[in-house]
């Protein structure tokens, strides 16, 4: 059994029928329905880029330095009475005061010692314990830092 021709009288090409024909109501609400969510959508990116720039906001806890900088500090985190390191002399330099902190944004490393005069150990201890601070790095103590020597490679 054949398929019927259609209404204009050209033929099916894989013999299926038509589908049905859908109203214009219908039409206009799904193309209504589409440009009312794109303009919701475009709305929404648009406040999200606008909250997403004002919450970005850089934090400045710090300001880095735009040269070369090395200090102890008395307090953890950076915070207290500051030190300045030489960093153009390897020699051994005791702290005047405790320091529990460091900073070192230069090229060089810096020894850090528990005890006066650069000697190892713990405080008040012999042994092998010191800190290396390294080029480009801060950091926090496990104990009160009494000298130091900046080493140069």
């Amino acid at each position: 059994m054949g398929v019927p021709p259609r209404a204009d009288g050209s033929a099916h090409r894989d013999g299926a029928e038509d589908p049905p024909k859908r109203s214009a109501p219908m039409t206009t609400f799904r193309k209504n329905r589409k440009k009312t969510l794109t303009a919701g959508a475009a709305a929404l990116s648009g406040a999200a880029l606008l909250l997403g720039a004002g919450l970005a906001q850089p934090a400045s806890a710090a300001d880095l330095p735009h040269a070369p900088v090395a200090y102890f500090a008395s307090g953890t985190d950076l915070t207290g009475r500051q030190a300045p390191v030489d960093i153009t002399d390897p020699a051994c330099r005791n702290l005047a005061e405790p320091a529990l902190s460091a900073v070192n944004l230069t090229d060089a490393d810096i020894q850090v010692y528990f005890n006066r005069d650069c000697r190892t150990g713990a405080p008040g201890r012999p042994g092998d314990l010191y800190d290396a601070l390294g080029s480009l790095h801060w950091g926090n103590f496990p104990c009160p830092a009494l000298s130091y020597r900046v080493v140069r490679h």
